[in-house]
């Protein structure tokens, strides 16, 4: 049995609700999840609820997008008091930032021609946030691409004609809010910082000195050959390994949760992120 620490919901871009998640994974296989959605823990209850239901151990987790030395970087937290007043003010500002960022891009797309509504995009999104790829799904809807690559790429990737730049915390902030807020920091999926993991040597000191407690390891995209690479960073920075699917749901065709021809995340590793979690208390 895997272990997956890493969905999302759609509370921010996933296209299921953490109900669903959470059956999928009783039904898959999965001995444990995590519910990672981005800036929020808005979905945490329906999870744990899910969780009682089937069975499921379910792990309070966020996924924060930073900034370090204009490096873009994503850090998993996990067992946070959703209710710790400091986090809870953070995670608001990052949502009001996003929905002005949304409103923005829909200005933008205006200018363009494009005859859309942030009425329309929250009708897309349903509950939880919008975002990026809500706002692809709307440029499908008004048939102004094919395809959800195609929206980004033309539209909504980094200097297309309608991106907007978000604000984001720097890791130091974000890693600090974590801890803070009782829980243990991670850097997600270290290939999309770099694929050669070079950098690694130079980044992971200092997000440990903020706070950083672990490294995710098993990742769809992260060969054997740099789980190696990145087992010995972990080592030499006492990281603890996480791992996850990353999973989106339909959104992302072809994908799945952990386990079976995906990646396979150790259980035992859930176990040493426990201890770690008991020593500091």
């Amino acid at each position: 049995m895997s272990i997956d620490l890493h969905v999302h919901s759609h509370y921010s871009d996933g296209t299921q609700s953490p109900t669903e998640l959470v059956r999928l994974a009783a039904s898959s296989g999965v001995s444990a999840l995590s519910l990672t959605d981005h800036d929020t823990m808005e979905g945490l209850e329906e999870a744990l609820s899910a969780g009682f239901e089937y069975g499921m151990e379910v792990v309070p987790g966020l996924e924060l997008s930073v900034v370090h030395k204009k490096i873009p970087l994503h850090i998993l937290g996990y067992w946070m008091d959703p209710c710790h007043v400091e986090l809870a003010a953070a995670l608001t500002v990052l949502q009001q930032a996003r929905d002005h960022r949304n409103e923005k891009i829909i200005e933008k797309l205006k200018a363009l021609g494009i005859d859309a509504s942030v009425q329309e995009l929250a009708e897309i999104s349903g509950v939880g946030q919008a975002g990026r790829p809500h706002i692809a799904k709307l440029l499908m809807t008004h048939g102004v691409v094919s395809s959800m690559q195609q929206a980004f790429n033309e539209y909504l990737r980094k200097d297309a004609r309608a991106y907007v730049e978000r604000f984001a915390y720097s890791a130091e902030e974000a890693i600090g809010l974590i801890v803070k807020g009782g829980g243990i920091a991670v850097l997600a999926h270290p290939v999309q910082v770099d694929r050669t993991l070079t950098s690694l040597s130079v980044l992971l000191p200092a997000l440990v000195s903020y706070g950083l407690e672990g490294i995710e390891t098993f990742y769809p995209t992260q060969s054997k050959k740099m789980r190696k690479k990145i087992r010995q960073f972990a080592q030499v920075y006492d990281l603890l390994l996480t791992g996850g699917s990353d999973y989106h749901g339909d959104i992302r065709p072809g994908t799945r949760l952990a386990g079976g021809n995906n990646v396979f995340v150790p259980p035992g590793l859930l176990d040493m992120m426990k201890a770690r979690l008991q020593q500091r208390r």
